[in-house]
């Protein structure tokens, strides 16, 4: 009796002694500063992942690029020293370069072009980033891109003025940019801010909401308003640090992220337009392109289409694209 008593109490300890349940914790990096829309939405996700998963799963942000830049926290998580990141289509292009279409100059022109778009391409997308080895989990906005200059600029002519930021990693878009006429420098996203300061670049392409979180505005305050393209961002972990959620939540989390990530597209496009009329207040100069101006700047950008199709993304994307973009149009009133 006395070594059932024994036995049956250690049993119940043991039981009692062990966590109900495995918590999994993963790393996730951002450039988005802390408190900015972006930042908001990615700890929302965690949030609802949180609870979802009934603390099984908890995600720890990592903000405002203290892990480095995209290029940087990407090979950090092939190395297991990161489990996710949120980058834009600019970075994705190390995992996969697809996305990068949609980023092609002036080939969208609206954002209900944008959303046709994604809407048919994100399956296409991501089977090619599961591919190769990461896994997407939410699509969203990063805003619509516009340039920033030092000195004023409306016409392409001057162009060769102007020493532009160019995201590192990315050689075929550099090449590209410069058939346009563009002087690219490469540069850390995250030393855009001392290169603008010590004059390596002069210039750089944003979307108003990051060139007002970033602060970059205050040192390039001329923007010309004209879309340039839409920039894409996107969640993603690498397979193996997907694999160790427990599968019976992969659906749901996968939805709960593209849930947040679609309520974030409209604060953000909101925010991108207010973002303007923060940084006009402080001393950003605002110069809308004349007509002739305009089609100089179109004819510029059509430009960089045809390396785009040969070496930025594959052609049988960028071909898909440019049907939806024609059979849209044709359809519009």
């Amino acid at each position: 009796m006395t070594r059932l008593f024994i036995t049956l109490f250690s049993f119940l300890f043991a039981l009692y002694a062990q966590p109900a349940h495995a918590v999994t914790t993963l790393k996730v990096g951002s450039l988005a500063p802390t408190g900015t829309t972006w930042d908001k939405g990615l700890r929302a996700i965690a949030a609802d992942w949180e609870k979802i998963t009934n603390g099984e799963v908890k995600l720890k942000i990592y903000a405002g690029g203290v892990l480095g830049n995209e290029t940087v926290m990407l090979r950090k998580i092939r190395i297991g020293q990161l489990h996710g990141a949120a980058i834009t289509n600019m970075g994705l292009v190390e995992i996969e370069p697809s996305a990068q279409v949609t980023s092609t100059p002036m080939l969208i022109h609206t954002h209900d072009e944008y959303d046709y778009v994604m809407a048919r391409m994100i399956p296409v997308f991501e089977k090619r980033i599961e591919a190769a080895g990461f896994v997407p989990v939410a699509w969203t906005d990063a805003g619509w891109v516009r340039l920033f200059t030092k000195v004023p600029m409306t016409d392409p002519a001057d162009l060769a003025k102007h020493k532009f930021f160019a995201f590192e990693g990315d050689p075929v878009a550099i090449n590209m940019y410069k058939t346009a006429g563009f002087k690219p420098v490469v540069v850390a996203s995250t030393d855009v801010m001392p290169s603008l300061q010590s004059g390596l670049i002069n210039a750089f392409p944003s979307a108003p909401l990051g060139a007002l979180a970033f602060q970059w505005f205050g040192l390039a305050k001329h923007m010309l308003d004209m879309p340039w393209a839409p920039l894409t961002a996107v969640t993603v972990f690498s397979a193996e640090a997907w694999a160790a959620i427990p599968s019976q939540y992969h659906a749901e989390l996968r939805a709960s992220a593209q849930r947040h990530a679609n309520a974030l597209n409209k604060e953000i496009r909101r925010q991108d337009a207010k973002a303007v009329e923060v940084m006009k207040k402080y001393g950003l100069t605002v110069h809308t392109p004349s007509a002739t101006e305009r089609a100089a700047w179109e004819n510029t950008a059509k430009k960089t289409w045809g390396p785009a199709r040969e070496a930025w993304v594959p052609p049988e994307v960028f071909d898909q694209v440019e049907a939806l973009l024609n059979t849209h149009r044709a359809s519009a009133p």
